[in-house]
């Protein structure tokens, strides 16, 4: 229940702490609607102090919309709770999930609204933050002419090389298991605030429709070196029972691995989109 719902940006252009708050219990209509308006306003929203339950996490997730499953739920699921992706990493880690920019399996038909995580473990030397990026910010930031030419452009996500990789690391690769490859726009409209936003990601964009290999990859290079400006970033410094809930349909986000080989373990659920437009 929301007592005096207090919004703290974090920076001007994304990010904002919300205060007032317990996740643990169910939200009235209103109160709903105040942090899903804080969403579309601040493309990120951080919670500070949540001692939920699993249970209590997918709750509150649900209030938003369907909860999504992960397609590689067999390598980091939660027996269970096939809505619930485990993050887990310690001493014997190779290598993280989200080491890079980007937009939760962005390769699927329909990709994530929205994900909210919540960090059980932090390690004790400190790092492990997250950085997370205003893709409108970065859209705005083009010139014109720039603009015109990405409006008309379609991508492909495939899932597949990411995935395949960590499965093959883990020891759980399965040569038989398709992962989603999809089409989308390069500039994306939010569906609900009508904004554009650049939607490539460096762990699922695979190449431009359309073009050559040489003309894609400078495309897609030159976007992938933008949207990391840190102009467009916030960077949240994560506590035990923090929860951050992100706007996949219009930032992005990226995980830091400066602290192995210390433990960082926490519960994601996401939530269900839309088809990109």
């Amino acid at each position: 229940m929301v007592t005096d719902l207090e919004i703290k940006p974090v920076t001007p252009l994304i990010g904002a702490e919300i205060r007032g708050i317990d996740l643990s219990k169910p939200l009235s209509d209103n109160e709903r609607a105040k942090v899903r308006q804080a969403l579309l306003d601040h493309l990120v929203l951080f919670f500070r102090d949540q001692n939920i339950s699993i249970d209590e996490q997918k709750f509150f997730g649900a209030q938003f919309g369907e909860l999504h499953v992960h397609p590689a739920r067999d390598r980091n699921g939660l027996a269970g709770h096939p809505e619930i992706l485990y993050i887990n990493n310690g001493p014997e880690t190779s290598r993280i999930n989200g080491d890079e920019w980007h937009s939760d399996v962005s390769c699927d038909p329909e990709p994530p609204m929205g994900s909210i995580l919540r960090l059980i473990d932090i390690p004790p030397s400190g790092g492990g933050d997250t950085l997370f990026a205003n893709m409108y910010a970065a859209y705005n930031a083009l010139s014109e002419p720039i603009k015109g030419f990405l409006d008309e452009l379609s991508a492909l996500h495939d899932g597949g090389p990411n995935y395949v990789d960590r499965a093959k690391r883990a020891g759980i690769y399965k040569p038989d298991k398709v992962f989603p490859a999809n089409e989308h726009p390069v500039i994306r409209t939010h569906p609900e605030t009508g904004r554009k936003s650049i939607f490539v990601n460096k762990i699922f964009t695979q190449s431009v429709i359309g073009l050559s290999k040489e003309e894609s990859q400078a495309i897609l290079d030159f976007l992938f070196q933008h949207i990391a400006k840190p102009d467009f970033q916030c960077r949240f410094k994560w506590e035990k029972n923090s929860v951050a809930f992100w706007d996949n349909r219009c930032a992005l986000h990226h995980a830091m691995w400066d602290y192995y080989p210390e433990v960082r373990r926490g519960y994601r659920v996401t939530i269900k989109g839309d088809k990109p437009f």
